[in-house]
């Protein structure tokens, strides 16, 4: 979404007061900062809900939305929701008492209650994530079988793989190995140290090993050298970033599972089966996160699902490919044609 645009755009905040989670604690004074894009309609039929990845923000996600673009605003009322600890909504690193673990459970059931409370939305026509996003459409698919028709997890599962621990404890145990660690997931200042090693093990997991044998870091991306590559694409962006929320996401994403709830009691078989919505799964060819054998295990499950796997060496990246215009143009076809 760039320039002047032709359709309503909004954003707001909407206060939970004090919201107990799952697994204990309460977020004091909760919040969720969202945006929407487009219009409602009377029925509330056209509802496109849009959650937020690892350590984005509304804006980042901006780029797909348009006429033209994956989603289009000029038919859909599109929302995006900020997930807890992303800097926006409430989050470890500036909430007292922040939980240990807030799950993607909590989240999408706050947003259940933003929707209906904001705009008195019963029903989702879709919902459409990215990673940690595609983990959220997942559970309101699982969470909420009769409210949802549609759902694309692109990059994403339905249980965070073991495979994928690996990588999320790798990251945990690089922050709690700074001096300025606390405990519980909290920091006495920034660790600049632990943050640099954390932006360059990201590196060498969402981006494929093809990629990088492609050259691609620097003949699509600009970058004079892999050095650079790492500083600035890396570095300065986790720089940027909260340590506490950085480490309180990684937990939520550590702990994904839409069978982790009373209804399902970790039988995964019969939280798949349970899900309602038309299902779309898009994993990456070449994703190191969540492998295509993750949503073909998934996929037998699922009364009315399809998989298309996006062609591409740019990793987990495909999945979110705003400078990728053949896995951009993939995603919008896919996207477009399982919509209707």
């Amino acid at each position: 979404m760039t320039g002047a645009t032709t359709w309503p755009t909004a954003t707001g905040t909407f206060s939970l007061g004090d919201l107990p989670v799952e697994k204990g604690g309460t977020i004091r004074d909760a919040r969720i900062v969202w945006s929407s894009y487009g219009t409602l309609s009377p029925a509330r039929d056209n509802v496109v809900l849009y959650p937020t990845s690892y350590g984005a923000q509304h804006k980042d996600l901006e780029w797909l939305i348009g006429p033209d673009g994956i989603l289009d605003p000029t038919r859909w009322f599109i929302v995006i929701p900020n997930m807890f600890s992303n800097g926006l909504s409430s989050g470890a690193a500036d909430t007292q008492d922040y939980p240990l673990i807030v799950t993607s459970h909590d989240n999408v059931a706050a947003q259940a209650r933003m929707l209906r409370e904001i705009w008195g939305i019963e029903r989702l026509h879709a919902v459409y994530g990215f990673s940690m996003g595609a983990q959220q459409a997942y559970h309101w698919a699982a969470r909420y079988p009769d409210a949802v028709d549609h759902a694309f997890v692109v990059c994403g599962s339905a249980r965070t793989a073991v495979h994928n621990k690996v990588f999320l404890s790798s990251l945990l145990r690089t922050l709690e190995a700074a001096p300025e660690y606390l405990g519980r997931g909290q920091f006495a200042a920034e660790p600049r140290a632990s943050l640099k090693a954390f932006g360059h093990i990201y590196a060498g997991w969402a981006l494929s090993q093809d990629f990088y044998r492609a050259d691609l870091h620097r003949t699509a991306l600009g970058a004079p050298d892999l050095e650079t590559f790492l500083r600035t694409d890396w570095e300065d962006s986790y720089r940027t970033k909260k340590a506490a929320n950085l480490y309180a996401q990684l937990v939520t994403w550590y702990h994904g599972d839409i069978s982790d709830s009373e209804a399902y009691g970790g039988d995964l078989t019969k939280a798949l089966g349970a899900i309602k919505a038309r299902t779309l799964l898009l994993p990456g060819e070449t994703d190191l996160y969540f492998r295509v054998a993750d949503n073909e295990a998934e996929l037998p499950h699922l009364a009315h699902g399809a998989l298309k796997v996006i062609p591409s060496i740019w990793g987990h990246r495909a999945g979110s490919p705003r400078v990728i215009p053949e896995d951009a143009t993939f995603l919008r076809e896919a996207v477009r044609a399982w919509m209707e």
